[in-house]
Formats: C-alpha cells, structure tokens, sequence
C-alpha cells in the first residue's frame, strides 16, 4: 500500500473539532454528547488542556531515567514504518511484556555509530511500559481514561500496549498511514489508542494526522505472526487519499483518542524541537485477541484493567 505524506495535503485542509476538558472534569462527568458525537462520526476526539503540563513532564523525565540507564550494546534495534526492519528481530517480537528502547533509522552514521548522544536517538520506548513501571502505570491508569473508554463502548477495557515517543529533533522518522487495528486485532474490533501530547504537536515538528470518517471502513491490512517471522496480510491495497487528512495539532497536555480502524499518520521531524506522545492502546476483554497478533503476553503476564 502506497503511504501518504502529511506534506501533501492541501493547505486548506479542515480543522478538527475541540474540547477543553481536564481529567478531573472528565472523570467527575464523563464526556457529553458532543464529544460523543464527535468519537462516532469522526473516528477521533481532540481534548485540549487534559493532562496538566506538571504530569507531562514527569512522564518525560521518566522517560529520560530510562533511557539513561539502557545500555545501547545490548540491541541496536532500529524501529522504522518504511524500511520495516524491525519486524525481524526477535527483541522487537518479545516486547510485548517488556520494556524495550528503539532506535530511530537517522540515528546511525555510515560506520554504524550514533551520530548524536544516546537520549536524541531513541524513537520509542514499548511496549509495557504501563504495567512494569510504576509512574507510567499511574499515568495510564486514571479515573478520566477509564471513563472515557467506558463512555466509547468497551465493556472490560484492558490495558493492552503502551509506547513512549521521543519525534527527536531533526530525525524524528515518519509514521505511515495505517489503522491501529492491522496491529491489534479483536473480534470483533476493539482497540482504542489514547495518544497524549506531552510537548506541542505541530505541523513543523511532525503532529497527527488522520482520515475523518474513514473509521466506518474495514481494515486493509493485517499484521500478524507468521510461520517463522512475522508477516502483512493485504485485504486492499488501495492508497489512502492525502486530500482526506486532517492535521491533528496538539498543545501540551493534549489527549486525542482515537477509533482503532482510523486511518492516520504522522510526518518526520526536521524541525531542531522535539515532539514527544505517549501512547496507550486499550482493548475491551470481551472480544477475542488474536492469537496471532504480533503482540503477545506470557501466560504469567495477564492484561489488567484501570
């Protein structure tokens, strides 16, 4: 399938509906109609001002904790949505129930040496980072998220996979147009990902985008576990159309929620400011998770709820 570029849509592009709510707000109410209405007809909800720019930044400096502390000798594994090489390594495969770092494809000069410290060349930390550390378990796992993915239909939300990403300055790579879905696969469909703009998300430094609507359609493709390595399964390889998108730019503190069958993508960073998210993808345990989704947990592992 033939990957759009955010670069490409037209400057004219429609601005995407928002909400000012904060976390104590939504979990003291709930969400209204109109952001109900909004989740249903447009496959995502932008809210504005919900997480306070004091948790954001515990979040990052967590973050950097970790990545202090990982030791780049022990992998190398470069995560990329073009070249895809990290879909045969068996540290990538295992991370399901780990907390594992992934470099970004710009990081390494032709001698295959960082070309910038270590903590401007991670692209994600993945992929149960929600349940094995303790301040992203409390960050996850809040009274207002759970109430907004009981308010969006899932019955027995469990916290399925979690990503920490930097969008580092100036290599920040790409994220092809795909649904959350093709990854994580029930049935019948459930994930819900929960992106939160820890920093700005803007046009120059490589924010959201998606497909308004395009949530009504089937997956087109599949990624799944194959007999030796893992493989995509392609239903439709039509295009996404560029002309669709919308930019889905994000002040701090930002949460957008976002429909698993919704189309969307983000461009690369060349901006010299980063743009770090963090991202939490949840599934409703009343549907059956595919045994072979590429994500799997150790049967001593189980998903836990809010």
């Amino acid at each position: 399938m033939t990957p759009i570029a955010p670069s490409t849509a037209p400057d004219t592009a429609a601005q995407p509906r928002r909400f000012q709510r904060t976390a104590q707000e939504l979990a003291a109410k709930g969400p209204d109609s109109a952001m109900l209405s909004a989740f249903r007809d447009e496959g995502y909800l932008l809210i504005e001002n919900f997480m306070p720019a004091e948790r954001c930044d515990a979040l990052m400096a967590r973050a950097d904790e970790l990545v202090e502390a990982f030791v780049p000798d022990e992998a190398a594994t470069v995560f990329s949505t073009t070249s895809k090489s990290h879909i045969r390594d068996r540290y990538f495969g295992e991370s399901g129930s780990k907390i594992r770092f992934f470099f970004e494809e710009g990081a390494f000069n032709e001698n295959g040496e960082l070309g910038q410290a270590k903590a401007l060349s991670i692209n994600k930390i993945g992929h149960a980072i929600h349940d094995l550390d303790p301040v992203f378990d409390d960050f996850s796992r809040t009274p207002a998220v759970a109430r907004l993915a009981g308010a969006i239909g899932l019955e027995t939300p469990l916290l399925l996979q979690s990503m920490y990403i930097f969008k580092q300055p100036n290599i920040g790579g790409e994220v092809v147009c795909h649904q959350d879905s093709t990854f994580l696969t029930t049935d019948p469909m459930s994930v819900v990902g929960f992106w939160f703009a820890l920093e700005d998300a803007t046009l120059d430094n490589g924010c959201l985008w998606a497909l308004p609507g395009q949530h009504r359609a089937p997956i087109r493709e599949r990624f799944r576990r194959g007999d030796e390595t893992m493989v995509t399964d392609v239903m439709d390889p039509t295009p996404w159309s560029a002309e669709e998108a919308v930019p889905l730019e994000a002040k701090k503190g930002t949460l957008i929620v976002l429909h698993g069958q919704l189309p969307h993508l983000s461009g690369p960073n060349h901006s010299p400011v980063s743009r770090q998210a963090y991202t939490l993808h949840v599934i409703d345990g009343a549907c059956r998770y595919l045994g072979d989704n590429w994500l799997q947990r150790p049967a001593d592992m189980p998903l836990r709820g809010f």
